[in-house]
Parts: structure tokens; sequence; C-alpha cells
């Protein structure tokens, strides 16, 4: 015995009601993935390293390589945001993994460079560089999309603040 046919209105209601709830999962999805924030956690630094990080955030320029600041979300006084897409600077991050013995990429061989007085270690990545502060008491992380070439310019307009706001670590 053959199943009934369906005529071709139920057919379309049938296959409206079955894939209805398409759209829904797909901006459900879509959700998820997009947090509203800026792709990268805020840091969580210890109560010493927090009070430099205050001071270096009430130092920072309004303006980094040209770019005008933006904020960040969530907002942090440990993280701050210039043009779209952003240099990220994010200040009491963990000490990087190149730099630290026992992890799977610590070198201790990497190749720093100095800016204006600070020293940074940069690491290339997918979609640009991170650079990160060296030899001072809080960890200062800056993230320059590969939009902004040469990708060392945010760094010296952020050196000042750097130098002025985190001591030397030696």
């Amino acid at each position: 015995m053959r199943p009934a046919r369906l005529g071709s209105l139920d057919r379309v209601n049938t296959l409206f009601r079955r894939f209805l709830w398409l759209p829904a999962v797909i901006s459900l999805a879509a959700a998820g993935c997009s947090s509203g924030d800026s792709g990268r956690p805020v840091p969580t630094p210890s109560p010493e390293t927090a009070k430099l990080c205050r001071a270096l955030y009430r130092e920072l320029p309004a303006k980094v390589d040209g770019l005008g600041r933006s904020g960040t979300e969530p907002p942090s006084e440990f993280a701050a945001d210039w043009g779209d897409p952003a240099v990220q600077l994010r200040c009491g991050v963990p000490r990087p993994e190149v730099l630290t013995p026992g992890t799977a990429h610590y070198n201790p061989t990497a190749e720093g460079i100095e800016v204006n007085g600070v020293l940074w270690l940069p690491e290339q990545q997918e979609n640009g560089y991170r650079f990160t502060t060296t030899l001072r008491k809080a960890y200062v992380e800056v993230t320059v999309p590969r939009e902004y070439r040469p990708e060392v310019n945010p760094l010296t307009d952020l050196a000042d603040a750097v130098e002025g706001t985190i001591p030397d670590a030696l």
C-alpha cells in the first residue's frame, strides 16, 4: 500500500513547517558566535599590577597611529582600542609563552625590539602582530591588525604612556 499523496497546498505547508525553524537556528548560531566584545578576554591582573594598569589607562593617548580611540566591550581599565579594525591594548596580561620556560613555545633566544625606550616582544599572528612589553613590572600587550603597516607605528604613540607608568622590572 502506497502512502497517501499530499495535495500541493499540504506539501507546501509541510515543507514550510519543516523548515520554519531553520532561520531561528541560524540566528541563534550567529548570535552565539558573535559575542559583542572586542574578541579577547579582559585581563585580571594582581592588585599591584592593576594599580599600574589603571595609571597607564589614564595616560593613554586619544589617537594611536592617527586612529581615534574607541570603546572596548566590556568596558575595562585594563584594555583600550583605537580604530576599526582595532589596534588593541591589554594591560596585566600573563607573561607570553615564548618567554615562559617549560611551555611549548618557549624560546630563550626570541628577539625583541626597542621603540622609544620600551622593549617589546613581536609575535606574528594570523591577522597581524602582537607586541608584548618585556622587562617591565606589568606585561602590556598591543595587537596590531595587518591593515596597519608598518605594524610598529602604534608603539611609538604608546611608548611615553608605558614608559611613564609601568616601571622597569630590573
